[in-house]
C-alpha cells in the first residue's frame, strides 16, 4: 500500500502517520531524513543538493525526486510506504505524479487532515514541555491535554512536574505564518498538491480538530 500524508504543522500529522504506518507495516518515510541520508552518505544525489542547501536554497525537483524514488525502491518498501512531507507544493506533486507513473508505482491513498489555520496555530504556540518528559503532552489550547492547576500555576498534567517550558519555534508567529502561508495555498501551494491528486487518486481527508484517538479511528474506518 503506497500512501502519501498530508496536514499543516499543528494538526498531528506525524502522529497520524505513525498510526498508519503500525497498521499497515509499511515504512514511514520522511524526505527530511533521505535528504540528510544521501548528504551524510556521500550519494551523487547528495553531493548535488548539498551544494544547494548550503547556499541556503530550495534544491530542485530533478534532484529531489529521484532521491525519494529511490529510497522508495529499496526492500522494506517492497510492501508500500508512506511518505511524509513531499510533495510541498503543486509544481512537486505533478513531478512526484509523472516520476510514480513512469516507474509503474501505483498511488494507492492520499491522507488529508483538514485543520482551520487559526487552530493549526494555537495548537502550536499552545505545547507546553515538561521537564521530567517532553513526551508528556500538554497544550493550553487543547482541552483534553491542557496541563494542570495548582494554587494558579499551570504544572503537567501527567507528572504533576511544576517546570513546563515553551520552544523558542513554537513562539515564532511569523515563521509559523510563513509555514502556513505555503501549506493553505490553494493556487500553487501544499493544497493545491492536495487538490491535484483529488483528481488522481483516492483521497482520505479527515477532520483533525478532535482528540488524537478520535482522528485515527475516523482515519483508519475510511481505509478499504
Amino acid at each position: 500500500m503506497n500512501i502519501l500524508i498530508f496536514g499543516p504543522n499543528g494538526s498531528g500529522k506525524g502522529t497520524q502517520g505513525s498510526i498508519v504506518q503500525k497498521k499497515y507495516g509499511v515504512p514511514h518515510i520522511e524526505t527530511g531524513v533521505i535528504f540528510r541520508q544521501n548528504i551524510s552518505q556521500k550519494t551523487p544525489l547528495g553531493e548535488k543538493a548539498k551544494v544547494f542547501i548550503d547556499r541556503g536554497e530550495l534544491v530542485p525537483d530533478d534532484i529531489t525526486v529521484p532521491m525519494i524514488l529511490n529510497r522508495l525502491k529499496e526492500d522494506d518498501c517492497k510492501k508500500g510506504w508512506l511518505l511524509d512531507g513531499f510533495p510541498r507544493n503543486l509544481a512537486q506533486a505533478e513531478a512526484l505524479y509523472s516520476a510514480l507513473e513512469k516507474e509503474k508505482m501505483k498511488l494507492d491513498y492520499v491522507i488529508e487532515i483538514e485543520l482551520e489555520r487559526d487552530i493549526a496555530k494555537k495548537r502550536i504556540m499552545g505545547r507546553r514541555l515538561c521537564k521530567t518528559d517532553n513526551n508528556h503532552p500538554n497544550n493550553i489550547y487543547i482541552e483534553a491535554i491542557k496541563p494542570a492547576d495548582k494554587n494558579g500555576k499551570m504544572i503537567c498534567r501527567v507528572c504533576s512536574c511544576e517546570d513546563l517550558t515553551t520552544r523558542a519555534d513554537d513562539q515564532d508567529a511569523a515563521a509559523i505564518d510563513k509555514r502556513h502561508n505555503i501549506y493553505y495555498d490553494t493556487k500553487t501551494g501544499t493544497l493545491a498538491a492536495v487538490n491535484f491528486f483529488k483528481k488522481k487518486a483516492k483521497v482520505i481527508s479527515v477532520d483533525g480538530s478532535a482528540g488524537v484517538k478520535e482522528v485515527s479511528a475516523a482515519l483508519l474506518q475510511k481505509f478499504v
